[in-house]
């Protein structure tokens, strides 16, 4: 299996616990990793490499200097939010597909059914977290044809010999121009931008579950809708802690932080037994 993260140096402590559990749960005999980077050095490699097995692999990419300059950039949303739109271009030919998966997130079930789903015909896997209503807002914003769902960036299934007969850096760069002021979320306004009529959308209670998704569930005035925690851990595949705070931050108080706990736990009594 093909994962991509794309991270920077401050990044690896989560990146190694969401990979404990990708190792725990995903399902995968071997993972062949590749992580995009502008700043991570031979050390740092090694460090992730050795959170492998012995049959995984661990590909650093570096992204080229200045590749994304201009594009938009704060504290919370760094430069490296790009390099996942850019990643065909990036990634060796070789590769027809990858996974790519946000650091913040938990694995609870295997990654296999999603890993080998027929993209039928799309550029893209991905969940939506938006209803109508701000389906409709961001149709207007971004300037998308009507029926095209938001898009979350943090949970992609890529095919990659697809995307590189039709992505071009250029035309990122001039979406990103374009519409600058009215990027709220740039990476995930310019996925849905460009690519959003050419995704697959998923169900986002089994591979993109946030803490403001199951709260929704709790609230639906439809009994059918309603999960409890056990219904996420025996079916939820992804667990995705978007914004702020987090599970390992101060004042979270979110539903689903049981399951971050729950990992860490099994990971810290992985290593005192080695």
């Amino acid at each position: 299996m093909n994962l991509l993260f794309s991270i920077n140096r401050k990044f690896i402590p989560l990146w190694e616990q969401c990979m404990a559990t990708i190792l725990r749960h995903g399902g995968a005999a071997h993972y062949d990793l590749y992580v995009l980077h502008s700043d991570l050095t031979g050390e740092d490699g090694a460090r992730m490499q050795a959170a492998l097995r012995p049959q995984d692999s661990c590909t650093l990419v570096r992204v080229p200097e200045g590749l994304f300059e201009g594009f938009p950039e704060t504290g919370r949303y760094p430069v490296q939010i790009y390099y996942r739109l850019a990643a065909p271009l990036l990634l060796p030919e070789a590769l027809n597909r990858i996974l790519y998966l946000d650091v913040d997130t938990v694995i609870l079930n295997s990654l296999e059914p999603l890993y080998t789903s027929d993209f039928a015909g799309a550029a893209f896997m991905a969940c939506s977290h938006t209803r109508k209503f701000l389906d409709k807002v961001n149709q207007a914003r971004l300037g998308l044809e009507d029926g095209v769902r938001y898009l979350n960036s943090g949970v992609l299934m890529m095919d990659l010999a697809l995307l590189r007969r039709t992505l071009r850096l250029e035309d990122i760069r001039d979406y990103a121009e374009r519409y600058k002021n009215r990027l709220i979320l740039p990476d995930q306004d310019i996925l849905t931008g460009l690519f959003g009529d050419k995704a697959l959308v998923l169900d986002s209670r089994i591979y993109n579950m946030t803490d403001r998704l199951y709260v929704q569930c709790q609230c639906s005035v439809h009994p059918s809708e309603w999960l409890s925690l056990d219904w996420v851990r025996q079916n939820t595949v992804v667990v995705h802690y978007l914004g702020k705070p987090k599970p390992w931050q101060k004042n979270y108080i979110g539903p689903l932080g049981v399951f971050y706990q729950e990992e860490l736990a099994l990971t810290r009594a992985a290593a005192e037994e080695a």
